[in-house]
């Protein structure tokens, strides 16, 4: 009713309503996480931020996962589960906090974070060549499809994917308010498309959402998955699960360690 009164509104959504680093967010993470047996690892980048993450390798391995959290992720709040989910699949797993979040110093923007995904790729890579996955999850997806359009990855991860930033506003706004309202996005959102990315990659996918995700829904996953020209490729629907639990649903290490130990990663 207000909406109708007042008129058509147009919103312009920037960078700053969509990274949440914890000056804007004002979430400061937890006591430093103790990950045993997890070594330190420090990336400084030109501009001065430095990356800092932890590197968990497991005995005979034969890939190791870099993983890129969703917004508000921090290595000290939900490291630990991370590595819990993936502990059964006998891989090594990479994190870093992303630049001005958590361990990590900087201000990020949706070209630095692009920027240090790649840099910690090559990282990996020189350590481990040709056996580094990428595991993105809700904004962390987008910054693996990113790595995966420009880097050869042994195989991706998209977890609570969607299709682009303009999706996802528009899928945050009531439908009774949208025809109300005009949505514009900042230049540097409008690229952040997935869809558009993972149209070039040609790696080994998996793919996994819950059923019951209102943040982003499994319709327009289904939309990133159909882009995908991959042909070894996996869409998992996990039933019950929301925005911010598959990886610790239960069912997920059943679809996740077949996926990262098939012939087609190495």
């Amino acid at each position: 009713m207000l909406a109708l009164l007042a008129g058509c509104k147009t919103i312009t959504v920037e960078e700053r309503h969509l990274i949440r680093p914890d000056a804007l967010s004002g979430q400061a993470p937890k006591q430093h996480l103790d990950l045993p047996g997890a070594k330190e690892m420090e990336l400084a980048r030109p501009e001065g931020a430095v990356l800092k993450g932890v590197l968990l390798e497991k005995p005979g391995a034969k890939l190791t996962v870099l993983y890129f959290g969703g917004n508000l992720f921090h290595i000290d709040d939900a490291g630990d589960k991370v590595a819990k989910a993936l502990a059964p699949c006998n891989v090594n797993l990479a994190m870093m906090d992303y630049r001005g979040y958590g361990r990590s110093s900087g201000t990020p923007t949706v070209a630095n974070m692009a920027d240090d995904a790649l840099a910690v790729f090559d990282y990996l890579d020189q350590r481990y060549p040709g056996a580094v996955a990428v595991h993105g999850q809700s904004l962390g997806s987008f910054v693996a499809a990113q790595v995966a359009r420009h880097r050869n990855v042994a195989g991706l991860v998209l977890e609570s994917t969607t299709t682009n930033a303009r999706d996802m506003v528009n899928n945050s706004i009531p439908w009774y308010f949208k025809p109300f309202i005009r949505v514009e996005l900042a230049p540097s959102l409008l690229a952040a498309d997935n869809t558009a990315q993972l149209s070039h990659v040609q790696a080994p996918t998996l793919m996994m959402t819950g059923e019951a995700d209102e943040v982003t829904p499994p319709a327009l996953a289904q939309k990133v998955f159909e882009a995908l020209p991959a042909t070894h490729k996996r869409f998992v629907v996990t039933q019950g699960a929301g925005h911010n639990n598959v990886l610790s649903n239960p069912a997920t290490a059943g679809a996740l360690c077949p996926f990262l130990h098939a012939p087609a990663m190495l």
